[in-house]
């Protein structure tokens, strides 16, 4: 089944919390198709059109990131993993970065914090997959690639929790592999998984090193949610065109890679039926580190094992 969810302040929410009640309650295998805000919380639907504010129906104090959710998937309990599947995302006719301007670490490294803050204004075409922005009196382009930067369950722990950090389970990863045909498979942590998502992405490198990637509505998101209760996961796995994915959180950029090279390894013994010692020397061969994203409090690292690179 298919379900339609409607771009409204009454369906959105900018944090995480296991107390938050569902808008929507779906079956196993159900696909759920929506529009998305941009991150700072308008949708317009075409050039020349007035955007349309939304705002969070929880009323935080600190409002972060625009999510639409959270979505009950029956039958889904803890210790199961929730596979997103993402069949197609749209992004918009326009789109948002910016840079310097603010105390962050790496503003300060490039000696930018005192500058003033800068904002980019992209023009998207989701027909030719192509954005444009102009710096002065030049035209800059570049292709797109546009996925979800923000798709997580709730968390087990009690309170309402930042959608800023990425965390087991899920949330504001920001990996740009994460692209049409890819599946992100999350620990669920609660009951009925509460699945929630938001902050497009147009484009996005490895990362995110100003802050933000190309911010931007997407004017449709389709995904399918699937609970797997025969899988086992204590951090994020992904499917992705660039091969498997594993994820590492962590403040220290070490530790972020020591979680994601480990599951990865783990993963590989599995995949193999070989030692962990053995899987490390072959990852050391064939296994890419990629910096996630540096700027959402915890840095993110990836681990990919690109398809068909062991035979």
């Amino acid at each position: 089944m298919i379900h339609n969810i409607k771009l409204d302040s009454h369906n959105m929410h900018s944090s995480f919390s296991r107390n938050y009640e569902p808008i929507l309650t779906i079956d196993s295998g159900d696909s759920i198709q929506l529009k998305t805000p941009d991150i700072q919380w308008g949708y317009s639907e075409s050039e020349g059109q007035e955007r349309t504010i939304f705002s969070s129906r929880e009323k935080e104090e600190q409002p972060g990131h625009p999510l639409v959710g959270p979505i009950a998937i029956k039958g889904a309990k803890p210790g199961m993993v929730l596979e997103v599947r993402t069949n197609n995302v749209i992004p918009g006719w326009y789109g948002r970065n910016w840079a310097g301007g603010l105390p962050s670490w790496q503003n300060e490294k490039l000696g930018l914090t005192e500058s003033e803050r800068l904002e980019l204004d992209w023009k998207l075409d989701a027909t030719t997959s192509t954005g444009s922005c102009k710096i002065g009196n030049r035209e800059f382009r570049v292709s797109l690639s546009p996925f979800l930067g923000l798709m997580g369950v709730a968390p087990s722990e009690p309170g309402v929790h930042r959608t800023t950090p990425p965390r087991y389970c899920g949330g504001n990863i920001d990996c740009k592999e994460l692209t049409k045909g890819s599946s992100l498979f999350l620990p669920i942590a609660v009951e009925d998984a509460l699945f929630s998502l938001g902050d497009g992405h147009a484009l996005q490198g490895d990362g995110e090193s100003s802050g933000t990637a190309i911010e931007c509505p997407m004017d449709l998101v389709d995904l399918t949610l699937i609970v797997h209760e025969d899988m086992t996961l204590n951090m994020p796995r992904a499917n992705t065109a660039a091969g498997w994915i594993t994820f590492g959180f962590n403040e220290d950029l070490n530790e972020a890679a020591a979680v994601a090279l480990d599951d990865m390894v783990k993963f590989m013994q599995s995949l193999y039926n070989i030692s962990k010692t053995e899987a490390t020397a072959l990852s050391s061969a064939a296994v890419d580190l990629h910096i996630t994203q540096v700027v959402n409090g915890v840095k993110g690292v990836h681990a990919i094992l690109p398809h068909g690179a062991i035979r």
